[in-house]
């Protein structure tokens, strides 16, 4: 069974998962799992919705995987975010309670994520900063790559565990390494040839987009490996700098098209002496 919030969120996430591939979202409830509260995918709504919920949490208690799209609001005791009348921490604490495992999907329930950002007036968090006597992976992004959300609830459904996590409590499998590891431009960033603006000729014919503000370098994601669309493409391939939405607090970075003045240099650029 899966108990699914939406608290301040967008729906992206819930929009991204409907298109997983494999395993897609189809196989995932057909088969594999039993969705009995997801405030936009079930039919239920209102007092049935939310005694749908109560009833689920009573029967599987313990059982459940409990994912948590949307940032948290601890602001003002709750009261910007309710369900139901109820406080979302209070919703959040009570469902963290008896789920085997917490599933933080997309930035804004990882790290606070939009809702999150200067000044923040909601008190958005991460919803690790709440549940803390529970397992917690965290499955940043904006919104979060689905085949990584419905990977990693099928991995707690086949081994009954979480899987191995960084730092961030990112799985590792997906977050092991940058997006610029395995970005196709990359020739072009060892090469020293960066785009200059988005209609230069560089840019047309693929060249790195670092110095047009792309954080693939320090960014941490499975975008340039996993890709989106049954991997078809991602941001970068399509023409658009990474902006770091799987990171801690990236809507506050800013410079999503400001470069560095000085690119990270691959050895191979520096000992040909390219600027």
């Amino acid at each position: 069974p899966l108990i699914w919030l939406e608290l301040q969120d967008c729906a992206g996430c819930t929009e991204a998962i409907s298109r997983s591939q494999s395993p897609s979202l189809v196989n995932l409830v057909l088969d594999k799992i039993a969705v009995d509260y997801q405030e936009t995918l079930m039919a239920a709504a209102g007092a049935q919705a939310e005694e749908a919920k109560r009833a689920s949490m009573a029967k599987h208690r313990g059982q459940y995987v409990l994912v948590v799209e949307g940032s948290p609001a601890v602001g003002e005791d709750g009261a910007y975010c309710t369900i139901g009348g109820r406080s979302n921490v209070d919703l959040l604490r009570e469902a963290a309670d008896g789920a085997l495992a917490v599933i933080a999907t997309g930035n804004c329930a990882a790290f606070g994520g939009l809702p999150g950002a200067r000044p923040n007036p909601t008190g958005a968090c991460g919803v690790s900063e709440i549940v803390k006597d529970r397992p917690v992976v965290n499955i940043p992004g904006c919104p979060a790559i689905p085949e990584v959300t419905t990977g990693t609830i099928a991995y707690v459904l086949v081994t009954g565990g979480l899987p191995k996590t960084d730092s961030l409590l990112r799985p590792v499998t997906f977050y092991g390494h940058t997006i610029h590891d395995h970005c196709l431009r990359r020739p072009f960033y060892e090469a020293g040839r960066f785009a200059e603006s988005f209609d230069a000729k560089g840019a047309r014919e693929g060249w790195c987009l670092y110095k047009l503000g792309c954080k693939g370098p320090t960014t941490y994601n499975a975008c340039s490996s996993l890709k989106w669309m049954q991997g078809l493409s991602f941001p970068v391939q399509s023409g658009h700098p990474c902006l770091g939405c799987s990171e801690p607090r990236f809507w506050d970075g800013g410079g999503f098209y400001e470069g560095q003045s000085a690119p990270l240099l691959s050895p191979t650029a520096a000992a040909a002496g390219i600027a």
